[in-house]
């Protein structure tokens, strides 16, 4: 062979051996740029992630928590009506008492009256009486009634109005 077959054989190898370097320089960086690329994506993700869990855990925190305010409320609420109940049951019992010794007293001055018109007045003021001091004593039991009503429905009212302020409002994005 001659000189002349040589070198064109030899320019075909560089130009060979030079498109294979730029191609393999080519695809180490698109392969680098790609890495890189990937690796953010996968660190966004990761960071995204981390912040929806926490976000998640955070929200099952302030549901426990306000599951145990409603717990909370209707224990107190519970322990106000019953406290509430005996109140009221003391009273009841206390005006039956008192409506018996003034019954008691009564029937003993009609035992000791000496005309017909004094058992009758001695009678129409025991009912008058009698009558006046019910009516104030159911009156007062009607309003510690409702008062107790009132009283124990109060933590429950709290935590509805408290539910109706925290779910009303839009979800944070």
């Amino acid at each position: 062979m001659s000189a002349t077959t040589k070198k064109p054989a030899a320019d075909v190898t560089k130009t060979v051996t030079d498109a294979a370097a730029a191609t393999t320089a080519q695809a180490q960086k698109l392969f680098a740029d790609g890495t890189v690329q990937a690796r953010a994506a996968i660190e966004k993700s990761v960071e995204q992630a981390q912040k929806a869990a926490a976000d998640f855990v955070k929200a099952g925190e302030e549901a426990a928590e306000f599951s145990r305010g409603n717990v909370e409320a209707l224990t107190q609420a519970a322990q106000l009506y019953f406290t509430g109940v005996q109140d009221l049951s003391r009273q009841a019992i206390a005006s039956a008492q008192s409506l018996s010794e003034q019954t008691i007293e009564g029937v003993k001055a009609l035992s000791s009256a000496k005309s017909l018109k004094d058992i009758t007045d001695l009678q129409s003021n025991l009912f008058r009486t009698t009558f006046e001091k019910s009516v104030a004593d159911m009156k007062a039991l009607h309003e510690a009634s409702v008062k107790l009503a009132e009283g124990s429905f109060a933590p429950l009212t709290a935590r509805f109005t408290l539910a109706v302020e925290k779910f009303s409002k839009p979800i944070a994005a």
